[in-house]
């Protein structure tokens, strides 16, 4: 069958549709082609989240062995100086947040500071997703990696020291919240640092603050680091979890706990997705 349509209205180059001008055969305006619509947030979200956890899974788990057994050997050393008690609450509930603070914090920091440092943000900014869909997708895959090595400080933890483990389902909600308040931190600081090597230290520093103010009990602490122990975010996921190693304990203060690392975990991941945009434009 032949087509009568002529060749020079058939012909169309390039992206763009042109309109011929009346009389001259001659294109006289361009029309821009339509672009594909933008993503939605959870779709963009899930898409970021298994790529990330599909690439970060055999790189992180020797890191996230060596994470879990600094949080148990903390445990075993504290074991000759603290015998029981609420302290013994402290050390445990914070060597088990420590493993979060290790994988979310230091190790996003280094991720996000290398993004930068590399121009991987050149390319997830071509992408049509949210930038909260590229932050919540890394920050969740990371802190993925933290469940495991939780528990199992956790419950060693618990063994080390007599605790009870009745109510250790309450790492169900520790850990995410936990998760996220500190990758939320880690990818603000690797995005606002301006140097890749400043991510780094950033991120140990923090690590660091999360060792010394999680995992000391709060009491032998001076008023001043105190002070300092009440900003950290993973303050009250650590102390969610040695309340409920109490015979009975209070929940409406574990639940104000809960509540207030979740908005904590909100905020500091709505200041890196801030940071990301500000990242990715310059």
């Amino acid at each position: 069958m032949t087509s009568i349509v002529p060749t020079e209205s058939a012909q169309v180059t390039g992206p763009e549709a042109r309109t011929p001008a009346a009389g001259t055969g001659r294109p006289a305006r361009t029309v821009p082609a339509a672009l594909a619509p933008r993503a939605g947030l959870l779709p963009s979200l899930a898409a970021v989240y298994r790529a990330q956890l599909s690439r970060a899974r055999v790189a992180r788990i020797p890191l996230l062995f060596v994470a879990t057994f600094q949080s148990v050997g903390i445990m075993v050393l504290m074991r000759g100086v603290v015998d029981g008690g609420s302290e013994a609450r402290a050390v445990v509930a914070g060597s088990s947040v420590l493993v979060v603070a290790f994988v979310a914090l230091n190790l996003l920091a280094q991720y996000f500071g290398q993004l930068r440092a590399g121009g991987g943000l050149d390319h997830y900014a071509t992408l049509p997703v949210p930038p909260a869909a590229v932050v919540l997708g890394a920050a969740g895959a990371y802190a993925s990696f933290t469940v495991p090595g939780t528990i199992v400080t956790a419950v060693t933890g618990s063994v080390l020291f007599g605790l009870p483990m009745t109510h250790l389902w309450v790492l169900v909600a520790v850990v995410p919240l936990s998760g996220a308040a500190l990758s939320g931190l880690g990818a603000a600081l690797g995005l606002l640092a301006p140097r890749q090597e400043l991510a780094t230290l950033l991120g140990q520093l923090g690590m660091s603050a999360a060792l010394l103010l999680g995992v000391l009990p709060a009491e032998r602490l001076p008023g001043p680091i105190g002070w300092a122990r009440d900003l950290l975010p993973s303050t009250y996921g650590v102390e969610a979890l040695s309340r409920s190693f109490d015979a009975h304990p209070d929940w409406a203060v574990v639940a104000l706990d809960l509540a207030v690392c979740a908005a904590v975990g909100v905020l500091s991941l709505a200041v890196a997705t801030w940071a990301y945009r500000r990242a990715a434009v310059r």
